[in-house]
């Protein structure tokens, strides 16, 4: 049985570098050119595919908001006898160095002993190691619990990825975590917007405070799906708090 209270649960929202293609550096424009044809062959069309797919990249995107969840023992416990309670709270802005600042005083405040982990969907292929690209494209230390990764073998990374745990040692299937919460059982809180939006309502309709928003419903939703994952009961509306509000 899990620990809920070890878990730095976290969600990342990404977007492309820059507002459009045509404010890439001729360098940039000529190494988007060449990765957009590695990865779309019959697509010529470079900018769309910017516009589309530069925000998955760390090289070419950058992060604009972290959502982070924990939990603690829940002094009051629902009618669903859920012993815990869930806080989020999302670093967020323009600034990336700074969100990446705040992001590591957090893991070296959280992460004091080694039972505790991160916790999300498919962060060992994308969140975690998106992270820490960025922080060395920015310049930054890693906070210490991310630092010397490469030199872990894969049952000492300090990750639960609920993705990871549904594919039962499967390689070849990814389930989103929108699939995984509706074949679970579990409603959706995303009500807005998708992931394919956030770079469109980040750029073009300078709605920052809409994606955090949609991240923390995220966060809520892997927090769901991990208690659905084992075997504990779901979450109620008040057994979550929100820090930012």
């Amino acid at each position: 049985m899990i620990k809920p209270e070890n878990l730095l649960l976290i969600d990342i929202e990404t977007v492309p570098m820059c507002k459009n293609y045509e404010e890439l550096s001729p360098e940039f424009q000529r190494l988007w050119d060449k990765k957009s044809l590695l990865l779309d062959k019959e697509n010529l069309d470079t900018e769309r595919s910017f516009a589309d797919k530069g925000g998955i990249y760390a090289e070419f995107g950058k992060i604009i908001c972290i959502g982070l969840g924990y939990f603690i023992k829940n002094n009051a416990q629902s009618n669903e006898g859920q012993p815990y309670a869930l806080k989020i709270k999302s670093l967020f802005g323009d600034d990336e160095k700074d969100i990446l600042h705040q992001f590591g005083q957090v893991c070296n405040k959280f992460f004091r002993n080694a039972t505790k982990q991160f916790c999300g969907h498919n962060i060992r292929e994308f969140d975690i190691p998106y992270i820490c690209r960025r922080s060395f494209i920015n310049q930054m230390p890693l906070p210490s619990i991310l630092y010397d990764l490469q030199n872990k073998k894969p049952w000492e990374n300090p990750m639960l990825d609920t993705l990871q745990f549904w594919k039962f040692g499967e390689y070849k299937n990814f389930t989103s975590i929108d699939l995984l919460s509706t074949v679970l059982g579990i409603s959706s809180p995303k009500d807005d917007i998708a992931g394919s939006d956030v770079a469109e309502v980040y750029w073009q309709q300078n709605d920052l405070q809409r994606i955090v928003h949609y991240c923390n419903k995220d966060v809520v939703t892997i927090a769901q799906v991990l208690m659905r994952l084992h075997g504990m009961p779901l979450l109620q509306t008040n057994d979550i708090v929100y820090m930012n509000d």
